[in-house]
């Protein structure tokens, strides 16, 4: 299968050696979204809201890249810093991906530390088809 590299400017840049995402055949794997401002690359939000807000923002533009959408995403990993941020990431999260029928399976975890010590990380597996 044929390999390629997605990048976006409407997501924040990759800052190192990695990609915002690689998409082989109907699959795109992303790297993990912070939530960073894609202009600035700033933080964006001091609340696990703000933040899941901001990362999943990420996430779609990134996916978007290749004509696909937050519909598309079949796996989601959650990295928290702080697993009492479950519900309120957990409420946004929800706006995001909302129906039955097409929700992704998803790992939520709690971590010790996250870059730049933000409070959510995100990566997704979606297809584009």
């Amino acid at each position: 299968m044929e390999r390629s590299v997605i990048a976006t400017k409407n997501a924040p840049a990759a800052i190192g050696p990695y990609a915002q995402a690689n998409r082989v055949g109907d699959l795109i794997f992303t790297s993990g979204q912070i939530p960073l401002d894609p202009a600035t690359g700033d933080i964006v939000g001091d609340t696990i809201e703000a933040q899941t807000r901001q990362v999943l923002k990420n996430l779609r533009a990134v996916i978007g890249e290749e004509n696909g959408g937050l519909d598309r995403v079949v796996k989601t990993t959650v990295f928290l810093r702080d697993m009492n941020d479950f519900a309120k990431m957990n409420e946004v999260y929800s706006s995001f991906f909302t129906g039955s029928k097409n929700l992704p399976s998803r790992t939520t975890a709690e971590v010790a530390r996250l870059p730049k010590d933000v409070f959510v990380e995100i990566e997704a597996i979606a297809t584009v088809r």
